[in-house]
């Protein structure tokens, strides 16, 4: 029986969209998180009649076909990409983008990624990392006797250094922004990298045109929302159950057919 297959192609798919759901969820305190959408299409239709076909040598017409689909299929599970609710924190190298941009994370093998991700610290050596110890780039060195760290809007890092009155420039923080930032792969750890999707990576810095401003001790929290979330998870847990009454329904009709060829 074709409703059969049907079903089980939409339990699979709430079974993924249960899933995303889950992770949004297990996110929800992730900064700089984007929450992902699952997006389904109908999978292809077998024409029985079609709409339009001649029924007489008078020319009349078929005003509506009969088409049986065979179900549904998930085609993507694209992030979101919103801007997060700004939190302030206490910490100088803690940096959130207002607007448009990804931060430039350099990974150990030498790729760039990006990240929405600006809990930045420093290293053994006075570079500004991030928590996993990757180098933002471009390389900024804090110097060691430092009294104090200024961030603009712009991203220009500016330090106060024992005997000057004036502060000092020590470097530029860069953003990156893309044509289609949905086509960013995941790597985790809060990074993306680019893909023949996204496009090449844009740069520029905080306040130029296209682009979002830096805020200095603040972080941007991820942009998941726990009530629409929950929502969406009795939907998906409901569709779910109605497909498996679907094919707890046409198992019983099976039953009931074979019993009467058997009488």
């Amino acid at each position: 029986m074709r409703a059969l297959q049907t079903a089980a192609t939409g339990m699979m798919a709430q079974e993924l969209n249960v899933q995303v759901i889950s992770n949004n969820i297990a996110n929800v305190r992730t900064t700089g998180y984007k929450r992902q959408r699952v997006h389904f299409q109908d999978l292809l239709y077998e024409n029985f009649r079609r709409a339009g076909s001649a029924t007489s040598d008078q020319n009349t017409q078929v005003p509506a076909g009969t088409f049986i689909g065979s179900g549904v299929k998930t085609v993507s599970t694209g992030r979101v990409m919103t801007q997060g609710n700004m939190t302030s924190t206490e910490k100088e190298y803690d940096l959130a983008v207002k607007g448009e941009g990804f931060f430039r994370i350099r990974m150990p093998d030498g790729r760039t990624a990006y990240s929405r991700d600006g809990s930045f610290d420093l290293d053994s050596q006075g570079q500004l990392v991030t928590r996993d110890g990757y180098q933002v780039e471009p390389g900024i060195t804090i110097p060691n006797n430092a009294t104090s760290v200024s961030i603009n809007a712009q991203g220009t890092v500016e330090v106060r250094l024992p005997g000057q009155t004036a502060p000092q420039q020590v470097g530029q923080i860069q953003l990156a922004r893309f044509i289609n930032k949905v086509g960013l792969e995941s790597l985790g750890d809060n990074l993306f990298i680019e893909t023949a999707a996204s496009g090449q990576a844009i740069d520029g810095v905080g306040g130029a045109e296209g682009f979002g401003t830096l805020q200095q001790y603040s972080l941007e929290e991820g942009n998941v929302q726990a009530v629409i979330e929950l929502s969406s998870l009795i939907s998906a847990q409901r569709a779910y159950e109605m497909n498996s009454k679907v094919i707890t329904a046409a198992d019983q009709m099976l039953s009931a057919t074979t019993q009467m060829f058997r009488g």
